[in-house]
């Protein structure tokens, strides 16, 4: 595809965004960027927290991982099916009920202030690495399909990438994105359906036929459990799919802040039952996206990328394809995908990172409207900056390998959430609150040893997604062991 035509498409999809923010940020306070008003249309929350839920790592990687895992990940996602029932029967009511804006102030109220900042701060740091990574996929794909060829420094890339982001949030907030990640996902979910579709009439045979094949390959094996060792091990998968949705959208302020955007508990809950159904399809579509890739690969006799330990680099042969090998509209629809994944992502965490900050950090509900004006904007603009650093760092460090180890160290860090939110709701005791940070911080530290013997420790055993449940479970012991009777003072 010609660099022209790149920016033409490019240059009309952040128009759209940029119009679609100027109609819904009109006559907008600091109340409409924080709580949208809470008139947010639940259908609009649900289909747009798909592309806010995903992101350039999982458009890429998903697909990639079909070649050595099949479509194990269907069993994560299953898990998510009972994660996400938890999160709309229990945790939204609560949310509801207390009528919260960041969902940490739940903390404050049961367990103490210390107790409040110590959740926020986790979700702080986790937010900010892990949606700086993701955004920093989408500087690389605007870097190499356009701002290459007209010899543009990277850093510009990044500079742009971050101030279009700044732009059609900075007013709206929360109102804004409801808007703009439905628009996101919409071109997530066409560039996968429509990649499929052309793979598929390239592929000699009927649909029954070509799911033959591929499960003939294994591409299409969903579960596993014959090596409870291995990280693929069914259990494993399940419940650490449920306590991932649990932790990472039920405790998370960027993806509830979403539906608390809604006008009432009923919205909201319908709002999450009909993200769980569609999260489901898109994730199966992708897989099978993964697979197709791989016959037509096959198939065709198409080399496939290599890394330098000469395996197929998994996380490039979806892009490689898409431009390559499936014509102009594949490779457009790509471009908007993997565009609209990363954006949607970094533009909801952006506007969750400036509430949380201005709501626990600088006490926004106690102060007038022209001192939220003010910090709003400047706290706005400084995780706006912090982004932006962190993705010219990441660069500089070679971000294939960097960008795997901070989304593991990110999971980590929602351990101390879990062990946080289950022993306020499931227990009537209080805590010495001024301890809770030190059992926060040491939770991940014991996770991550563990983790680094258990192969030689534990006879091969290989901790998967299950470690978010250890890291929950000592924090809520660690909270226990500092824990007395309600009424007792510190």
């Amino acid at each position: 595809m010609q660099p022209v035509w790149v920016a033409v498409i490019l240059l009309s999809y952040f128009a759209v965004l940029l119009l679609i923010a100027w109609l819904t940020s009109r006559n907008a306070d600091t109340e409409t960027f924080f709580t949208g008003n809470r008139q947010s249309p639940w259908y609009l929350v649900a289909f747009g927290m798909i592309g806010a839920s995903l992101s350039g790592v999982t458009f890429i990687s998903v697909p990639g991982a079909v070649l050595n895992e099949g479509m194990a990940y269907m069993q994560v996602v299953l898990g998510y099916i009972l994660g996400y029932t938890v999160i709309g029967a229990i945790l939204m009511p609560l949310y509801y009920r207390l009528n919260l804006i960041s969902i940490y102030t739940y903390l404050k109220q049961r367990l103490g202030p210390v107790s409040y900042k110590t959740g926020s701060a986790f979700f702080i740091v986790s937010r900010t690495m892990g949606s700086a990574m993701r955004l920093y996929l989408a500087t690389i794909v605007l870097q190499l399909f356009l701002f290459d060829s007209l010899h543009v420094p990277y850093y510009i890339t990044a500079i742009t990438t971050i101030l279009l982001i700044w732009i059609y949030t900075f007013k709206g907030g929360i109102k804004t994105i409801v808007y703009t990640d439905t628009f996101q996902t919409f071109f997530l979910v066409s560039s996968v359906l429509i990649t499929v579709c052309i793979i598929a009439s390239r592929l000699d045979g009927s649909a029954t036929e070509i799911w033959s094949r591929l499960g003939e390959k294994g591409y299409t094996r969903m579960f596993y459990f014959d090596d409870y060792k291995s990280a693929l091990f069914f259990p494993k998968q399940f419940f650490g799919g449920m306590f991932i949705a649990i932790a990472m959208t039920g405790l998370d302020q960027d993806l509830m802040q979403k539906n608390l955007t809604c006008r009432n508990i009923k919205d909201a809950q319908r709002n999450m039952f009909s993200f769980t159904l569609v999260m489901v399809v898109v994730t199966f579509l992708f897989l099978l996206l993964g697979g197709l890739l791989y016959a037509y690969a096959a198939e065709k006799g198409v080399k496939l990328p290599l890394n330098d330990a000469g395996k197929v680099a998994t996380d490039k042969v979806f892009p490689t394809l898409a431009f390559k090998e499936f014509g102009t509209l594949a490779a457009v629809f790509f471009l908007l995908g993997i565009t609209a994944s990363s954006y949607a992502s970094a533009d909801s965490a952006l506007a969750a990172l400036t509430t949380g900050f201005c709501i626990d950090f600088l006490d926004f509900e106690n102060r007038s409207e022209t001192y939220r004006r003010k910090g709003k904007w400047w706290v706005h603009i400084g995780f706006s900056l912090l982004f932006l650093l962190i993705i010219l760092l990441v660069k500089e460090l070679k971000a294939d390998s960097l960008i795997k180890t901070i989304l593991k160290v990110a999971a980590y860090t929602y351990g101390p959430l879990l062990g946080l939110f289950a022993f306020g709701i499931f227990t009537k005791k209080r805590v010495y609150d001024r301890l809770v940070p030190l059992v926060c911080i040491v939770s991940p530290l014991l996770c991550y040893l563990l983790d680094s013997v258990s192969a030689d420790w534990l006879g091969g055993y290989v901790f998967g997604f299950e470690m978010l449940i250890l890291n929950g479970l000592i924090t809520f012991a660690g909270l226990w062991a500092i824990s007395h009777r309600a009424g007792k003072t510190e």
